[in-house]
């Protein structure tokens, strides 16, 4: 019981941190998503970043598009059953509990993140399917071992685990932190286990750039890096890359029943992949 409460005051205490007079980047991509989750400080920040670089519209639904198609992949083709998503954002519809679960009911999904709003959210709205499992760690991206640790209570870790780290790495600035996280996730999972991702491209659109520098102006304490294709296949060294390999995410396995998800698409500037542990 004393651990329970312990954890209770701590949740308690970092929601109080909680500002809405300033933008947060898990509310400012709600909005940019179509969520409900923000404020007009977040709303504000999202009107500045479209009038800098009108493109980021075209990012949320080909993101979403890019989602789903890795997670049919993983469990349809791969026969994955076990997820760890490491910065789960607010709920939105097509989490990866509800497309995995759709596929697959038996599904177990560890949601990870370090924001206490997102993790509230999260605990009161994602109910996991009969026979599978849902489970939150609070942790950041940048320290696997507690992520491994807190996860452990959803995931069979002697089992295939598909690693998601869907923009994530955007967040870690250091090349060298950046460069260690997927080694050390990977190690924790066995042969057969896959990572994916997707990342903002520096190397696809100009104008992201200054997008994303009125980002980390706007959000200090929350600062995104854009990194070219050799930079996102550097983080991936050792995987064996699914193909299409390391593609923009539009070109990655499209679905051209879809509406907005055909290979005719303007790539928008976000690199996506999906790699599996040898």
């Amino acid at each position: 019981m004393a651990d329970d409460w312990g954890e209770d005051a701590t949740r308690r205490a970092k929601a109080a941190l909680i500002n809405t007079r300033v933008p947060n980047a898990a509310r400012v991509v709600d909005f940019l998503y179509g969520g409900h989750n923000n404020f007009e400080a977040d709303r504000k920040a999202a009107r500045v970043l479209g009038a800098t670089a009108p493109g980021i519209a075209a990012i949320p639904p080909a993101v979403r598009g890019f989602q789903q198609r890795v997670l049919r992949f993983l469990v349809v083709e791969a026969g994955i059953r076990q997820f760890l998503d490491i910065g789960t954002g607010l709920p939105l519809v097509g989490a990866t509990h509800e497309v995995a679960q759709s596929l697959a009911p038996e599904c177990r999904i560890a949601y990870v993140d370090n924001d206490p709003m997102v993790l509230a959210h999260a605990r009161a709205m994602m109910t996991s399917a009969p026979g599978g499992a849902i489970g939150f760690v609070d942790a950041d991206v940048r320290d696997p071992a507690t992520i491994v640790a807190g996860a452990g209570a959803t995931l069979d870790f002697s089992l295939p685990v598909a690693v998601l780290l869907l923009f994530t790495l955007s967040y870690v600035e250091d090349a060298a932190e950046a460069a260690a996280v997927v080694p050390a996730l990977m190690a924790a999972v066995p042969s057969g286990s896959y990572a994916a991702g997707y990342h903002l491209a520096s190397d696809l659109d100009p104008v992201l750039e200054e997008a994303a520098r009125q980002w980390n102006k706007m959000m200090p304490a929350q600062p995104i890096t854009l990194r070219s294709r050799a930079e996102v296949a550097g983080l991936m060294a050792g995987l064996e890359l699914v193909p299409p390999g390391l593609v923009p995410i539009t070109e990655w396995r499209p679905d051209p029943d879809a509406p907005g998800d055909s290979s005719q698409a303007r790539p928008v500037p976000v690199h996506g992949v999906v790699a599996r542990k040898p």
